[in-house]
């Protein structure tokens, strides 16, 4: 999917996106649901991206290998970005008009709340599986 353009709920913020991949991840992770109060929808950017009024972001170090980027004027959060290879994934709510989406991935699935459940059949990766494919890059 290519050049796709989103902007914050206030416009402050604006991302164009050269190609976004159609299989979208979600993260069950207590501190996504605590940032969005719900799971991370997010579909992966990969690094060319561009932003504009970047001066209006504000970037939270989140975990020892990613930050969150908000705008600083309406809050929208915009991005969780990997340190390590400056990979974007970003909310999927961000760009409305995506067709032919797929979930493929779960992060955390060992931490979803039971409250909720999903009927699609994804990879699934545990608490313990993350930290140890995160572990060399703390």
């Amino acid at each position: 999917m290519a050049n796709s353009t989103t902007n914050c709920l206030c416009g402050a913020v604006k991302i164009t996106v050269e190609n976004i991949n159609p299989k979208f991840t979600v993260c069950h992770c207590q501190t996504c649901r605590t940032w969005g109060g719900a799971p991370f929808f997010a579909v992966k950017c990969g690094t060319k991206v561009k932003i504009e009024g970047d001066d209006k972001i504000n970037l939270f170090k989140s975990s020892s290998w990613a930050s969150r980027g908000f705008c600083t004027e309406c809050g929208t959060h915009l991005f969780y970005k990997l340190d390590a290879t400056g990979e974007y994934n970003m909310p999927v709510g961000l760009f409305p008009d995506l067709q032919g989406l797929t979930m493929d991935m779960q992060y955390f699935s060992d931490m979803r709340p039971s409250y909720y459940c999903f009927s699609n059949e994804t990879k699934e990766m545990t608490t313990d599986e993350i930290m140890a494919y995160f572990a060399t890059q703390m």
